[in-house]
Formats: C-alpha cells, structure tokens, sequence
C-alpha cells in the first residue's frame, strides 16, 4: 500500500525507474513540452484547463512521493520582478533544498539533458512557474 498522496500510475512508474540525480520537470502551460525536454523523458500531460492543475499542486504530490536533492527555476529578465511562485516553491520544498536560478535559454539547456526522466505538462497559467527538480537518495 502507498503512504504518499500521489496516485498517478505513469508518473509513479517514471519516478520508480528514475535514480539518484535523475530530474523531473514540472512546466507551466506556456512550456515548449516536446521541444525543450530530453530525449529520455517520459510525458505526461495534466494540463486539463488553463488553470488545473497547476506547478504547485504537482510540486506538492511529487515532494511527498519522492526525495528532493536540488531545483532549478527560469529566472525571468532583470527588468522583471521575481515571479511570487517562487516563494511558493521554497515553502514546498524541503527546508534547506538548494534552487539555482537560470536565466531563460540556460533552464531550456537543463531541461533537455539527458537525465531529465519525466516531463509533466500542467496547466499552470502563472509565467516562469517552471521547475526542474533533482531526485536525492531516498533515505
């Protein structure tokens, strides 16, 4: 029996075959999801609505499922301010996870690295409410 919130079967089985340092994105519904992943990646789309479901609720589901080791956000231009979702992702994140921000074009190249395992699709209608996560070592 699972004793975590997340029931989804094909993300379960990509973090299940997902290893120590293999990362997972998690995409607004803005995201290029087919041109800016990796090769390897499983897709799954849950972009139902614009709106549902959104980065922070999959964040929340994946959190509890999975160890986290590190993120990475799209930091938006300089003349821009600093998305709100960010502080959103720090609260739920484990305390202390380290999150790199990266400009544009450089979170693009991250997420089409080959050990990007799995791709999830939401709906998300915020910009820059992109994350890309980092698997740890369950403990």
């Amino acid at each position: 029996m699972l004793r975590y919130h997340l029931i989804h079967p094909e993300i379960l089985a990509a973090l299940a075959s997902a290893g120590h340092g293999s990362r997972v994105l998690i995409a607004d519904g803005h995201y290029p999801f087919i041109t800016a992943a990796g090769p390897n990646a499983t897709h799954v789309f849950l972009n139902l609505t614009p709106g549902r479901l959104t980065v922070t609720e999959v964040l929340e589901a994946i959190v509890d499922a999975a160890p986290i080791e590190a993120a990475s956000v799209m930091q938006p231009p300089p003349e821009l301010p600093t998305p709100e979702i960010f502080a959103e992702f720090e609260r739920l994140l484990p305390a202390g996870t380290p999150i790199e921000r990266l400009d544009r074009f450089g979170f693009y190249d991250a997420a089409k690295t080959d050990d990007v395992a799995l791709v999830i699709a939401t709906g998300e209608q915020r910009t820059y409410a992109n994350i890309l996560i980092t698997l740890g070592v369950a403990a």
